[in-house]
């Protein structure tokens, strides 16, 4: 048997939990142009009981690849995270490869996060590359020998899901997720080029379209519900 009061509540529930879905729905779009990003999924699930429950998912799927003309971008092309160190020493995971060359020289992220153990990139050679398997070498002149810089780990987790989602396009570790493995001889990077988002702006578009259109007629329904219950005040005092 519902009671006014129990149907104001559920729709204030079920209202909220829309809100939020549009939140992600809407902050998945703003990133749109983010290098790897990754779109979180907000699962709506009606309780028995009537009321909207959400679990949160991020899609880890490969986004397409595309070609640049910077020598320190650098895709993966398959599954795992480069981790990255920020000044302090903290570790996270990203597969935002858009990199730059700090002020001492080193590799690191946008924000000056330094990729992996620290690879040292002389500002005056001829050229570097970032192979396949993630090693960077340097070149003095065009005739002459590389030289071994350092190497961009690649690690995987068992359950990328478990991942929580930190700035600046990082993840940090969970148990949920579990410890990160080092993956070897691979050939999963591709120098000069960049991951992009695998939002679908044409889905998320849609579903912003329709969440709008539900929450109008959830904030109708607690209109009309708000009415029946002032009515029935008035009777009672009558």
């Amino acid at each position: 048997m519902y009671t006014i009061q129990g149907m104001i509540r559920k729709s204030i529930n079920n209202t909220f939990t829309q809100w939020e879905r549009l939140g992600y729905v809407a902050n998945n779009l703003a990133n749109i142009n983010t290098n790897a990003y990754k779109p979180v999924r907000f699962e709506q699930m009606l309780d028995e009981d009537g009321y909207l429950r959400g679990a949160i998912r991020t899609d880890h799927s490969q986004g397409s690849i595309k070609i640049t003309s910077n020598p320190y971008d650098v895709a993966i092309d398959g599954q795992g995270f480069i981790p990255v160190v920020s000044p302090s020493g903290e570790v996270q995971y990203t597969r935002d490869g858009g990199f730059k060359q700090g002020k001492d020289g080193y590799l690191v992220t946008n924000d000056d996060w330094i990729v992996g153990e620290g690879i040292k990139i002389p500002t005056n050679c001829y050229k570097f590359e970032i192979k396949p398997n993630g090693d960077v070498v340097a070149f003095d002149s065009s005739q002459a020998n590389e030289k071994y810089l350092g190497n961009i780990p690649l690690v995987r987790f068992a359950n990328p899901e478990g991942l929580e989602q930190a700035d600046m396009n990082r993840f940090a570790v969970t148990a949920d997720a579990g410890e990160p493995v080092l993956v070897k001889d691979h050939k999963c990077f591709k120098q000069h080029n960049i991951e992009i988002s695998n939002t679908n702006v044409y889905t998320s578009t849609s579903e912003m379209l329709r969440l709008n259109a539900s929450m109008l007629a959830s904030t109708q329904m607690l209109k009309v519900i708000d009415d029946m219950y002032n009515k029935a005040i008035n009777i009672r005092e009558g």
